[in-house]
This record gives C-alpha cells, sequence and structure tokens, in this order.
C-alpha cells in the first residue's frame, strides 16, 4: 500500500530521529530521504514539535504492537513471554550493532528537561509499556509462577527502568553484556516464585 506524504514523512523521520535524535534531525534532510517536497511537511505538521509528537506516537504505537505480541502470546507461560520479548530485543539491538537503542529512552534523554509537551507524551508512553509488562505479572503470579506478594506495577516500573538502562549501556559500550546482565540477574531474582 502506497503511503501518503504524511506517513512517508512520519516514517522516514521515526528512523532518522532514532539514530540522530530530535535534535540533530533536520527538517530538510527527512524531507529529502523521504522524497517529499517542503510544503508537504508544513502543510502536515506546522512545525517540527508536531512532526516529533507524531514520530513518538508512531513509534509508540508500533512498539505497544510489538510488545502485545509477545506479552499477549497464550502459547507460553507468562514469565517465559517477558523472557522471550527480551531476547528478541537483545538479537534485534546486536543485529543493528546498538547504532539506535529506544527511541523513547533516547528522547526521554534528550528532550524532557527542555520540553514539557514532549516530557508528558514520553512519561505516557512509558506508562503504557509499565501497563502491559504488570499486566503479565499478574498472570504470572496467577499462574503461580511469581511471588504472588510482589507488587505487580512495582515490580514491572523495576524492570523497565532497568530494562532501559541496561539499553543505554549496551548502546555506549556497543556490547550485549549489560542487557545479558540484566536478564540473567532479574530471573534469578526478582522474576522466581
Amino acid at each position: 500500500m502506497k503511503q501518503s506524504a504524511r506517513e512517508k514523512i512520519i516514517t522516514t523521520g521515526v528512523q532518522m530521529v532514532a539514530l540522530a535524535g530530535y535534535t540533530a534531525t533536520g527538517v530538510d534532510s527527512v524531507l529529502k530521504t523521504a522524497g517529499v517536497p517542503k510544503g508537504s511537511f508544513y502543510h502536515h505538521f506546522g512545525t517540527k514539535e508536531n512532526f516529533g509528537m507524531e514520530v513518538i506516537n508512531l513509534f509508540a504505537e508500533e512498539y505497544a504492537s510489538k510488545l502485545h505480541s509477545f506479552l499477549d502470546d497464550q502459547t507460553f507461560p507468562p514469565l517465559k513471554r517477558i523472557r522471550n520479548y527480551f531476547e528478541h530485543s537483545i538479537e534485534h539491538l546486536g543485529e543493528e550493532k546498538f547504532s539506535k537503542g529506544c527511541l523513547i529512552g533516547n528522547l526521554g534523554q534528550e528532550l524532557a528537561g527542555q520540553n514539557e509537551r514532549f516530557q508528558e507524551r514520553l512519561a505516557e508512553v512509558f506508562c503504557d509499556w509499565l501497563n502491559l509488562f504488570a499486566a503479565c505479572l499478574r498472570e504470572a503470579q496467577q499462574a503461580g509462577e511469581l511471588n504472588q506478594k510482589l507488587d505487580a506495577e512495582a515490580v514491572a516500573s523495576f524492570l523497565l527502568s532497568g530494562w532501559e538502562g541496561a539499553i543505554l549501556r549496551a548502546k555506549v559500550m556497543r556490547s550485549v553484556e549489560p542487557l545479558r546482565h540484566f536478564v540473567d540477574i532479574m530471573y534469578a531474582t526478582v522474576l522466581v516464585r
């Protein structure tokens, strides 16, 4: 299916912002890469900030679908679903040679202190992800896989914070090691009965 000019600009923006960051990604370079005239940008977005919000929204939507594909997969027990997500992500980040990391995490570090609109939207995305992990963890508790005394939301928050930090370190170190340590220690100490 052919993409509209607006869709081309946003999908190109996701790729470019993931590699270079929001501030370093120029509107002209996005339009040139997308093969779209400059007037289309201002017609569809008006400002770079509005464009940035759409980049966040598209990435968040696509990543939520990815998370659902793992965390809702009833062919595996809940804790295995989470592990499958981690293992897939480790492989994917390695294939990309740690060039991108997590777009939402990257933008959080770059923009959260500078722009309240971005900060609020990024916080919403993290909250959505946290809720998906918490739901899977509650399933694990109901299945007897995870200690029922644990607060699923708090564990999901800890898991997400640790994972995002491990992704950042993996990107800086250009190594799978921080990710592997995170997953192995989570499953040896926290995600146990």
